[in-house]
């Protein structure tokens, strides 16, 4: 018979005998895995409640209840060298003592039981103030009907890795089949079948073969609700669009926070938008991937205690008039505006390469089996007029909305944005609009001749993003200029103005923007009378000896100032 065996390392199947005995079968685990202490082995169907397998060696595999198709978790320790020291990992750990850091979020909110509490139903309880009954007692983060009553389509993800573990605890105690809480489809071929052929695609059976996909709409999300900390995020971004009636893309930049209206749900919190290198079009942009400043866009964002949450892109037709106004057709079918996420299943059919985007944004469609890609059957499932639900196949194509889970989005209240300057700064790959300089910083900070940093025209992302690429200012340096831009403290202020990289930094600043004021005179423009002359004839830089033509006042190459 057949027996799946389960660790950190994967999922992989072993032929044994009902009568084989514990030793043997851990032999074979201890051989798979390639573990050199088989005595560090420890083997359950419950993942959480594992037994060394030396103390069940001498029971068959029969006298343990194992049948045919079981599932067994196998939990081990490996020793990791590090130089001269050794240090015992433990499979069993928890996801938050990893190399995978849990987010501070879930860490709250896996501690807490989320139950629901209930008034004392004036109707039907009949107990005292300190009783409790079925018409009152606080109901689980899960319960289907306060959800569909409060409008919640999906539950949060902490709500239904509590609804799984409680149907795990039940199960137990009915010593019946374990649910894996957090089980990723995977719709590949097996590389490694056990089938006696040749590796795919040069053969397949059914042991390596992915099974038939059923689609149907997630129970949960990861994320349940988005809030921009400000309305001026949006209208920015959006601004590009109304000025140049070019769609537009830009990743988010934000922090996760509890959220209080849905059973130990989950927000996201925007803070600032940053648009990457792209190029725009009417109908649609293209991305250049992996861009260069991604890693310091990344590690700014670190240093303001905000982490990469999300992207977004404008998806709007114009109404005619050219006033950067959206048409009806586009208010109505773009789902621009409506923060979406993607379903683990649609992230497994991509992996798989089974899935493609069609010219209708609403529909999806499945690709063909070819000889070098196998798509298994794909199947979903609604419900018809008559309310019966009815299976059918998704080829060629079926509705988008089996692989989205929708997201509820709005605004404070009462905003607080981390990001807090009155003055925006140009926003980066803008080229079009502005661009950023050090004579721009000069003047958006507004220091003169003095060099005080003002609290609050630092505190703006794409300042910073500026700044941090300039590698003017040290490590040290630049998380004071961070800690000072989120803080809003004035004494942050004062001990940034006596480091000295912020000095080096004023000093450029001046130099670029004098730069700009041929003969000690009043500031230049191109086409003015006192520029347009001396400006407009081609000048090499004499940093890197490019060729500047017109009336440019830094080098295009380097952006330095021209002397």
């Amino acid at each position: 018979m057949l027996v799946r065996i389960r660790s950190k390392e994967g999922t992989f199947r072993l032929e044994t005998d009902p009568n084989e005995c514990m030793l043997s079968l851990g032999t074979k685990i201890a051989n798979q895995l390639k573990l050199t202490d088989y005595n560090s082995l420890e083997i359950s169907d419950n993942p959480t409640n594992t037994i060394p397998i030396v103390e069940l060696e001498r029971k068959t595999i029969s006298e343990l209840g194992i049948k045919h198709g079981h599932l067994l978790y196998v939990a081990f320790k490996e020793p990791e060298t590090d130089g001269s020291n050794t240090i015992q990992t433990d499979s069993k750990m928890s996801t938050s003592n990893l190399s995978v850091k849990q987010n501070p979020v879930d860490d709250l909110l896996e501690k807490q039981d989320g139950l629901i509490k209930r008034d004392k139903d004036q109707k039907f309880c009949k107990h005292s103030a300190n009783g409790m009954c079925d018409y009152c007692m606080p109901l689980e983060p899960y319960d289907q009907g306060y959800l569909t009553e409060k409008g919640i389509k999906h539950m949060s993800f902490h709500a239904y890795l509590k609804s799984i573990n409680k149907a795990n605890k039940q199960l137990n105690e009915l010593n019946s089949k374990f649910i894996p809480p957090l089980e990723e489809p995977d719709f590949r071929v097996k590389t490694n079948c056990s089938g006696g052929h040749a590796s795919w695609p040069e053969g397949i059976c059914t042991k390596c073969q992915p099974s038939a996909v059923t689609l149907a709409l997630q129970q949960y999300r990861m994320v349940d609700h988005v809030e921009f900390s400000v309305s001026d995020l949006i209208n920015n971004f959006i601004n590009f669009w109304r000025s140049t009636g070019l769609q537009r893309f830009g990743y988010l930049y934000g922090r996760y926070e509890p959220y209080p209206d849905v059973p130990l749900g989950v927000k996201t919190v925007v803070e600032a938008i940053y648009e990457p290198p792209q190029e725009d079009e009417v109908d649609g942009l293209t991305l250049t991937l992996p861009w260069e400043e991604e890693s310091l866009v990344d590690e700014v964002a670190a240093a303001c205690g905000l982490v990469k949450v999300g992207m977004i892109y404008t998806d709007l037709t114009d109404d005619g008039t050219s006033q950067g106004k959206p048409c009806k057709i586009s208010i109505q079918y773009s789902q621009n505006g409506v923060p979406l996420e993607i379903s683990n299943t649609c992230a497994a059919m991509v992996s798989a390469d089974i899935i493609e985007a069609s010219i209708d944004p609403n529909i999806m469609r499945v690709k063909e089996s070819t000889s070098e890609r196998y798509v298994p059957e794909v199947f979903y499932k609604y419900k018809n007029k008559y309310g019966v639900n009815v299976q059918e196949s998704a080829k060629p194509c079926f509705p988008v909305e089996y692989l989205l889970v929708n997201v509820t989005h709005g605004f404070p209240f009462n905003p607080t944005p981390l990001f807090t300057s009155s003055k925006q700064f140009p926003i980066a790959n803008r080229p079009e609009f502005d661009v950023q300089d050090f004579g721009k910083l000069y003047r958006h900070l507004g220091l003169k001749e003095s060099g005080n940093v003002h609290v609050n025209t630092v505190s703006d992302f794409q300042l910073l993003t500026f700044i941090r690429g300039t590698q003017v200012l040290t490590n040290d340096d630049f998380a004071a200029l961070a800690r000072l831009a989120t803080s809003h403290e004035e004494k942050d202020a004062n001990q940034l103005a006596q480091s000295s990289g912020w000095q080096t930094l004023v000093t450029i600043m001046r130099e670029f923007d004098h730069s700009l004021i041929p003969n000690g005179g009043g500031q230049s423009y191109p086409g003015s009378s006192s520029s347009s002359s001396s400006r407009a004839s081609e000048w090499s830089c004499r940093h890197c000896t490019f060729a500047n033509k017109g009336f440019r006042t830094s080098c295009e190459m380097c952006g330095l100032p021209r002397d």
